[in-house]
């Protein structure tokens, strides 16, 4: 494994990277090195304490009155500032019928305000209002088999949206971040929360306050039904038409039974077919409040400055009443549950156990056990099903699928290789599980593992977005930023122990479920 890149590491990660990086067996130091370096590992939390505590020094938190919590972190390495704001709103929390309306609104997120985007808004508003209503219309016309009904109001539908189009300035939000030396203008969509995020100059971080506030402040959900059709193809591009993709759909809605973990990010076809704008504002309206938001600013700032401009620009929310939460609680699985599908493509095996959520206090133990059967062509999967028995030309496993804010799955996924069938690979699979079941893991291969674990997590470190990004995230889910800094403590206190006796519990059949895809049959 090659050292981490430190160029843009912030200086005070630097110094535990190498760290991490030299003593660890993925490096096969020589038998001289590994002996001297034997103390390090055995001070290995006390050393990560200097350097976690440094970071954390650069930290300042606050709320304003209407509820929105920012989290700030200054790090004056170079003059560019990144931003990460997060509503703690994704798949699960939307209603039953309306699937994919939370994705729905991350992309109307981009399309513009009242005053950007727009040409002439009070015309353009008119009109918009004007495609709602013929296309309810459309759907009643449908509904009762009016074909001739169905084409006319079709026909006033274009005639309205190409008036509508004519008012809109493309991307107009876009292309004023990339002018001021705007990157990474990006967003994404879990099955647990909704997140925008992107990088500008230093200097440009009041331009960012007004540009984000009044894009959640005063949103304006024009091009509606263009981006409906986008939406479609991209479902038909990630499911319909991909084997894999509609696998996934498929074991989803099996392993779960009751938790919305069940449905699709994306929306099943049908319920984006039927979505109107109205639903997204409905949607927007009760999530998209300052008490579900948490905004993290990480780079070239002053802490002092950032809480001043955030209250001029994020106070003018208004303070709402706390949002829904998710209460469905998944029972326990008491058998063995399989899928098979026939489909035109390779064999692939697929195989889930329920695991706990993010917060649990096994959490890392998870996160190490599945490291060292998974991560990288030293990993037992690897060398076992792909290296030494030829079983498989891929085989992988990872945690927190399809989310992990709450209880979810352990998944494992491989592609056999030619000749070789999905029951002798998931014998070779079961093998390696029942090992981790019955015989504490070595030494040396936890230590890689941790030592895996933790250079990735400081290596996702080594941009301020990257820093942002945790930061927000271990204080939604745990209540506290620091939790991301006591992770890697808690990764380097795992034993195989631990391992072993979170395997025992969790890899039972009764707790399993099992996918396959068959291909189809050359015809005769």
């Amino acid at each position: 494994m090659p050292l981490p890149v430190l160029s843009s590491l912030p200086r005070y990660l630097c110094a535990l990277v190498l760290l991490l990086a030299l003593h660890s067996p993925l490096l096969s130091p020589t038998p001289a090195i590994a002996a001297d370096l034997s103390p390090v590992r055995e001070r290995n939390s006390q050393t990560l304490k200097p350097y976690l505590d440094q970071a954390i020094e650069r930290v300042t938190e606050f709320q304003l009155d209407n509820g929105l919590k920012f989290i700030v972190m200054e790090n004056n390495e170079a003059p560019v500032v990144s931003f990460y704001t997060y509503f703690d709103v994704g798949g699960v929390d939307e209603p039953v019928g309306k699937t994919g309306v939370a994705h729905f609104l991350e992309h109307m997120a981009f399309k513009g305000t009242e005053r950007i985007g727009t040409k002439d808004f009070a015309q353009e508003q008119k009109l918009l209002d004007q495609l709602d209503e013929v296309f309810g219309q459309i759907t009643q016309a449908r509904a009762k088999g009016d074909k001739e009904a169905e084409a006319k109001l079709e026909e006033k539908f274009k005639q309205i949206q190409q008036q509508a189009q004519s008012l809109v300035q493309q991307n107009e939000f876009g292309q004023i971040i990339q002018m001021a030396g705007g990157v990474g203008l990006n967003a994404a969509t879990s099955a647990d929360a909704t997140f925008y995020f992107y990088s500008l100059p230093a200097n440009k971080l009041e331009l960012w306050m007004s540009l984000e506030s009044e894009r959640f402040l005063e949103p304006v959900f024009r091009e509606f039904y263009q981006e409906q059709e986008v939406i479609l193809e991209e479902r038909r591009m990630r499911t319909e038409n991909n084997p894999v993709g509609q696998m996934v759909e498929e074991f989803l809605d099996t392993a779960f039974t009751k938790h919305p973990y069940r449905r699709p990010v994306i929306g099943y076809d049908e319920d984006i077919r039927n979505l109107s704008r109205q639903d997204v504002t409905d949607f927007y309206e009760k999530y998209y409040t300052p008490g579900n938001m948490t905004i993290a600013v990480v780079g070239d700032v002053k802490a002092n400055q950032v809480k001043s401009l955030a209250q001029k620009y994020f106070g003018r929310f208004p303070k709402r009443p706390p949002t829904p939460q998710v209460t469905v609680v998944e029972p326990p699985q008491t058998e063995q549950k399989e899928i098979n599908l026939t489909l035109p493509s390779q064999p692939w095996y697929f195989e889930g156990y329920h695991s706990p959520a993010f917060d649990d206090p096994d959490s890392a133990v998870f996160d190490v056990m599945t490291t060292i059967l998974s991560s990288g062509r030293t990993s037992r999967l690897y060398q076992s099903l792909v290296e030494e028995q030829q079983l498989a030309l891929m085989a992988q496993g990872f945690n927190g699928f399809p989310a992990d804010k709450f209880p979810n799955l352990l998944m494992f996924y491989a592609q056999s290789a030619p000749g070789r069938s999905l029951d002798e690979l998931s014998q070779a699979l079961h093998g390696e599980i029942e090992r981790l079941k019955t015989e504490p893991v070595t030494q040396e291969e936890l230590e890689r593992a941790q030592n895996l674990l933790q250079i990735s997590a400081l290596q996702s470190l080594n941009s301020n977005m990257g820093m942002a990004q945790l930061l927000v995230k271990y204080n939604v889910r745990t209540g506290d930023w620091r939790n991301l800094f006591a992770r890697l403590e808690a990764i380097a206190a795992v034993t195989p122990e631990d391992i072993q006796r979170v395997a025992q519990a969790t890899f039972r059949p009764e707790n399993s479920t099992i996918g396959r895809i068959l291909p189809e049959s050359p015809n005769p």
